[in-house]
């Protein structure tokens, strides 16, 4: 198995380690403040400060480099990268795509980048809150845009199945569409949600009568702001349009409610598209020939039917 260089062992690339040093494979990483990298090193892990001794110890064994930092923090990462291991395999976790493989080809442009995506996580943040199963049955969704590396690619995705999720491959435009209406846009409607439900200083009575709708619609609200504003402030274009998406069927059901009173087509719409996310949850394991000229195409639409992509055997 590849060795893997973590950069950055907050919540993402703390499990990350974690969950790759479970499935044997030889792991290393870098934390961005002393603490942290020695509350990892007492944890077991071989966790440091200094990016650059990392990279080199990952050119040197040809390791698979992962970058799990904000989006506010990847140009001076990228930066080291490309000064000590300009050609090393690459890929990342970071929640938006365009803008990441955007700085790549800018501040690394010899690496050889598939761009990657763990769709999991929590409210919390940090290396204490990382675990080897954060990664346990969720999509991980890697790149599949004409022109990529396909050995780096069954890399990524070799990765995220010894992590335990199921590989989504989709390209990477798509991909900051789709998150936006359903990671993005969440995390702002939590905000409002909670911001609703808080109402005026010094009024609790709404919040000491909440239970778990409101603790469920409000979860990510929980999430470090400067995390929350990196995701949706770097997938702007996106995240625009879903929230004019949502403002229309507000505006609709705010109409029917003052006109007539009734709620029963958006409430019957919203009871709908969540079974339809319940079906979603086994999707089909689909087998795919890494050598065929036009296997990117074909994983894109595997994608795009909500599939994903079986192990491959060697």
């Amino acid at each position: 198995m590849r060795a893997v260089c973590v950069l950055g062992t907050g919540l993402i690339g703390g499990s990350l380690l974690r969950a790759a040093a479970r499935a044997g494979r030889e792991v290393w990483g870098t934390a961005a403040s002393e603490p942290t990298a020695a509350a990892a090193v007492a944890d077991g892990f071989d966790v440091t400060t200094d990016t650059d001794a990392a990279l080199a110890r990952a050119a040197e064994a040809d390791a698979l480099v992962v970058v799990c930092v904000p989006l506010t923090a990847l140009e001076a990462v990228l930066r080291r990268v490309d000064a000590v291991a300009p050609t090393c395999r690459l890929t990342d976790a970071v929640s938006v795509k365009v803008p990441v493989a955007d700085a790549v080809a800018q501040f690394a442009p010899r690496t050889r980048f598939v761009g990657g995506h763990p769709m999991a996580g929590t409210a919390e943040s940090g290396w204490p809150a990382g675990s080897a199963d954060l990664f346990t049955g969720a999509a991980w969704v890697v790149a599949a845009d004409d022109g990529l590396d396909v050995e780096v690619w069954r890399d990524v995705a070799e990765l995220a199945w010894d992590c335990g999720s199921r590989v989504v491959p989709a390209a990477v435009d798509e991909h900051d569409v789709a998150v936006a209406r359903i990671s993005h846009l969440p995390h702002l409607f939590a905000a409002v949600l909670a911001s609703v439900g808080a109402g005026e200083q010094g009024d609790d009575l709404a919040l000491a009568l909440s239970a778990s709708s409101f603790a469920d619609g409000t979860r990510v609200a929980g999430t470090r702001p400067e995390l929350v504003l990196a995701m949706c402030e770097g997938n702007r274009g996106a995240l625009l349009a879903a929230v004019d998406d949502a403002l229309g069927r507000l505006g609709a059901m705010r109409g029917a409610l003052a006109s007539t009173g009734g709620l029963a087509a958006t409430v019957r719409s919203g009871h709908e598209a969540r079974m339809r996310w319940a079906s979603t949850r086994e999707p089909l394991e689909v087998p795919v020939d890494l050598g065929a000229p036009d296997v990117f195409a074909e994983l894109r639409e595997l994608g795009r039917r909500g599939d994903v992509v079986e192990p491959v055997k060697r």
